[in-house]
């Protein structure tokens, strides 16, 4: 064979890897991207149904009210909802305290959850703007109280961080914790996370380290996915266990799940993961004291946050006040008369500081 069509026959077989490696490629970013959130009040997205205002971005932020009215409250509370929820799931507190105690609460969906709008730059910060403008747009004063349930947590933990100024006590309830908060000890959460569902450890692992591939890997059948995603994670609380089978069973999960991602799960669930389990620019345990009271609460038979860490992490900062149920698990607001308990212990004891 001549020279040149020695090079000839080369230059076509790298143009054809070449071809192959840029197709391949282009295949592999098509299927890493999420497709677009359809917008609450868009043509072909969910209808608005719910109250909303309009942020400093442009965004839309969805809530709901309840309790006494604003002009007649002595405690106004901006609740932060959890994982798979929405606007509509509140702390269960009876009307005769929420009348005793003067309370008006406000829950909003958080970004991409509900009828909010998504923010694609979601982050711990942007969550304590969201609450400090859904306060100034309802008129709630230059201080409010916050209370967030399990992964609505990293909300108050940021609103600690950022807005300290603008709270007059914060309340955690299951608070999620993320494993690679630098403060906590290798060994402790190295046993925490070893026992998670060997899907979850994955899920969690691509959420810190590779968010980009999250949507990717959560839609694959054949590779091990959240169980808190499917609704499957063994709950070993007998309560918790029978809450979510009854749910399962009329449809309640299904409901709640329609709801929460009406706009695109990778807005809302997906998001959510890469927000509490990527890197986080501070640790929750490296705070301050806040010149506030702050309140824990947690089950010690919770299948989905570790008790052993959360006792660590309110031994680290010990101006929390740390309420330990026992043989109770992550669904705390369907333990009988905790909203009641909640609301005077939370309230009460605040207004001594």
């Amino acid at each position: 064979m001549k020279p040149a069509q020695r090079r000839s026959g080369i230059g076509k077989q790298l143009l054809v890897a070449a071809a192959l490696v840029f197709g391949v490629g282009s295949w592999l970013y098509a299927e890493i991207q999420s497709p677009p959130p359809k917008l609450c009040g868009s043509e072909g997205g969910p209808p608005v149904t719910a109250t909303r205002i309009r942020l400093r971005d442009g965004r839309q932020l969805a809530y709901e009210e309840t309790g006494v009215s604003k002009e007649r409250a002595k405690f106004k509370i901006i609740f932060c909802h959890g994982f798979s929820s929405t606007r509509l799931d509140v702390i269960r507190a009876s009307t005769e305290i929420m009348e005793e105690l003067g309370v008006y609460l406000v829950s909003y969906d958080r970004a991409g959850y509900g009828e909010s709008d998504p923010n694609p730059k979601r982050s711990r910060r942007s969550e304590a703007s969201d609450i400090e403008e859904l306060a100034d747009s309802l008129n709630l004063g230059s201080r409010f109280y916050l209370i967030g349930y399990s992964l609505g947590g990293h909300a108050v933990w940021a609103s600690i961080k950022y807005i300290p100024g603008r709270l007059a006590g914060a309340a955690l309830l299951a608070p999620v914790i993320n494993y690679w908060w630098p403060s906590f000890p290798a060994n402790l959460t190295e046993k925490a996370y070893n026992e998670q569902a060997v899907g979850d450890q994955w899920a969690l692992r691509v959420s810190h380290h590779a968010p980009w591939l999250l949507h990717w890997w959560m839609k694959q059948s054949w590779l091990p996915t959240s169980t808190v995603v499917k609704a499957t994670t063994p709950l070993p609380n007998r309560r918790d266990a029978e809450i979510r089978e009854w749910a399962a069973s009329n449809g309640m999960i299904e409901k709640r799940r329609k709801l929460a991602t009406q706009q695109g799960v990778e807005e809302s669930y997906y998001r959510d993961m890469k927000v509490m389990f990527g890197k986080w620019e501070f640790d929750p345990m490296d705070l301050h004291e806040p010149p506030f009271r702050v309140h824990l609460w947690q089950g010690d038979e919770d299948g989905l946050v570790p008790v052993t860490l959360q006792r660590y992490v309110c031994q680290r900062l010990d101006w929390i006040e740390y309420h330990e149920l026992s043989m109770t698990g992550h669904y705390l607001s369907a333990v009988p008369g905790f909203g009641d308990l909640l609301l005077k212990t939370f309230l009460v004891r605040s207004q001594a500081i």
